[in-house]
């Protein structure tokens, strides 16, 4: 196990997977498995589904891993495709879940039961079903994604570890739990560049659970939302979605992200036009308070992200982090939102954003509105 947790490391830092390397679109020959089909997803980038006879599934999420999903009564091939394959056992009864985003997957696909472990203890989660399983029992907290109880998870023999791209900051505990045969499925959701690919990730939870048509219908009715988003107009309004750290540098998403993507089908224009993250793939770009304030100071909107700092009680906490935030137009002109911290756990509902956004836009009735408030109202 070592040298698969090894090989598996190895492989994310030197970028594409080992499927991914292969051609594009081609699915991997297994020995002893004969090749089916591959799912079919309409806005997903981030990760393959290929089917084999006999209930053999193999998923390829680049920058992550290959996983090799063996059915209940199958037995693992005896040579794997790639020396960075995970295999992941069927029936799934024992899952810790560190990814909270993933949790709202979970729960559309009515398979809560299955997360019996959390990385994030009660008083972090903010959507009902998870606080609801831990408050009976049925979910218990077994450290976070950093500090696992290794020894509470191979008591209850976990069969699977979800884990955000964090843990690639804890190389040692993915080894770790690698070395004690719990397969590191690894989330990458959050890097999809628009709304409905990061939904349409619920597909790729539907295929380890076996609840594919769960997952198709629960995606068609959010794509019902899209039907919806194409009658909206562009409004021209200008939107600038951000964020204050402690130490009071901004922070925004790159142009190529869901959260423009969102703000663009809402009928609004995301106010850096071309913003790259040279430092990273990560969609967050830190950058100090004046060039912030050259570009977003005439915005249409100010939307803070209360996701992960504290929710603003008024627009004076907002100017209490930096005194040029009273400058700004949206500031003088009453309109500062903020985007509430159950939506970063709502992943599979992400899609109602781009509604909100729209309600915002076009100064429609607030009382629809599911993650965006307006500060002070």
């Amino acid at each position: 196990m070592k040298l698969l947790a090894a090989a598996v490391l190895a492989t994310m830092a030197g970028g594409l997977s080992a499927a991914a390397r292969e051609e594009a679109g081609q699915a991997p020959e297994i020995a002893g498995l004969t090749y089916d089909h591959a799912m079919e997803l309409e806005y997903a980038q981030g990760f393959e589904v290929y089917y084999y006879e006999g209930g053999y599934k193999f998923i390829d999420i680049p920058q992550s891993g290959t996983y090799l999903v063996v059915p209940a009564d199958g037995e693992e091939p005896e040579e794997l495709p790639f020396e960075d394959t995970q295999v992941i056992y069927q029936d799934l009864k024992e899952i810790y879940m560190a990814a909270s985003s993933v949790m709202s997957f979970f729960d559309a696909l009515d398979a809560m039961d299955t997360v019996t472990m959390s990385g994030t203890d009660i008083g972090s989660w903010h959507i009902e079903a998870p606080k609801k399983a831990m408050e009976e029992g049925r979910m218990i907290y077994a450290g976070k994604y950093s500090a696992p109880d290794y020894e509470m998870m191979v008591d209850r023999v976990c069969d699977l570890c979800i884990e955000s791209t964090m843990i690639l900051h804890a190389p040692d505990v993915m080894e770790m739990l690698m070395d004690l045969e719990m397969p590191v499925f690894i989330d990458r959701s959050s890097y999809e560049l628009t709304a409905f690919g990061r939904i349409e990730w619920i597909k790729v939870y539907g295929a380890l659970l076996n609840k594919e048509a769960e997952a198709e219908a629960f995606f068609a009715e959010q794509e019902q939302i899209l039907s919806e988003i194409e009658t909206y107009q562009n409004t021209g309004r200008t939107v600038a979605f951000f964020s204050v750290n402690t130490d009071g540098s901004i922070v925004v998403r790159r142009t190529e992200d869901f959260i423009p993507n969102m703000i663009s089908l809402a009928g609004g224009n995301y106010i850096f036009e071309d913003l790259k993250n040279p430092e990273s793939n990560s969609a967050s770009v830190a950058i100090n308070m004046e060039t912030f304030y050259d570009t977003a100071a005439d915005a249409d909107f100010l939307v803070y992200n209360a996701t992960i700092e504290k929710t603003l009680g008024s627009v004076e906490d907002l100017i209490e982090r930096d005194e040029m935030f009273a400058e700004f137009k949206a500031v003088q002109n009453g309109d500062v939102w903020q985007i509430d911290r159950t939506w970063y756990q709502s992943t599979a509902l992400v899609g109602h954003l781009i509604t909100d956004f729209n309600i915002m836009l076009e100064d429609k009735d607030h009382s629809g509105l599911m993650f965006l408030s307006k500060v002070g109202e």
